[in-house]
């Protein structure tokens, strides 16, 4: 999910697996532009991207390993505008 403003993209967000109605009860900035949020069982539910034009898949890939998550490929990220 993107979200943009005068044609220009702000953020997105990468879901990852969750309950249905799950909601964020704490966040970690980690890298520059991404910011972890977590359930209150302390499960990562999602990752915010504050700057989705600078996005590399290296950078979300090292966040995903360091969650123990499934790496993401060049097809998940599709829908983020990229630089």
């Amino acid at each position: 999910m993107s979200t943009f403003r005068r044609g220009r993209p702000l953020a997105a967000y990468y879901h990852l697996p969750r309950r249905l109605r799950q909601k964020s009860y704490r966040t970690r900035r980690i890298e520059p532009g991404l910011v972890i949020d977590f359930a209150r069982d302390g499960k990562p539910i999602g990752i915010e991207i504050t700057a989705p034009t600078k996005l590399s898949l290296a950078a979300l890939n090292r966040v995903l390993r360091e969650l123990e998550l499934p790496l993401a490929t060049r097809d998940d990220l599709a829908p983020v505008p990229s630089a």
